[in-house]
């Protein structure tokens, strides 16, 4: 079975289901403001899915939608901020501007968490 990734903006989720189940993702938000940074908040990956590289495979996906998307991506998760760190190639990284305001964000919504 292939994972297919499925973009839930409404519900600030990115979505991996694997034969129609989830077996993870990554639940984010979009920053308020011009720029519209992707806000990753945290990654998860289901009980027994874990070590098949699905974590890696949304925050893949999540910087990839930025990128079509024409924004930056701020990883406020820590498994996304690593992944980011191996792979600077495919995620360049975010400005202490956009990092601080999302931060501010979060901490007065935390909702979005």
């Amino acid at each position: 079975m292939s994972v297919e990734i499925e973009d839930d903006r409404a519900a600030g989720r990115l979505w991996a289901r694997e034969d129609g189940r989830v077996v993870g993702h990554i639940a984010y938000f979009v920053l308020a403001g011009p720029v519209g940074a992707l806000v990753a908040v945290h990654t998860i990956v289901e009980d027994g899915e874990e070590g098949r590289g699905i974590g890696g495979d949304l925050v893949r996906a999540f910087y990839g939608i930025a990128a079509r998307e024409g924004v930056p991506v701020v990883p406020l998760c820590p498994y996304a901020a690593k992944w980011a760190g191996r792979h600077p190639e495919e995620a360049p990284p975010a400005s202490e501007e956009l990092v601080a305001a999302a931060r501010t964000q979060l901490d007065a919504d935390p909702s979005q968490w």
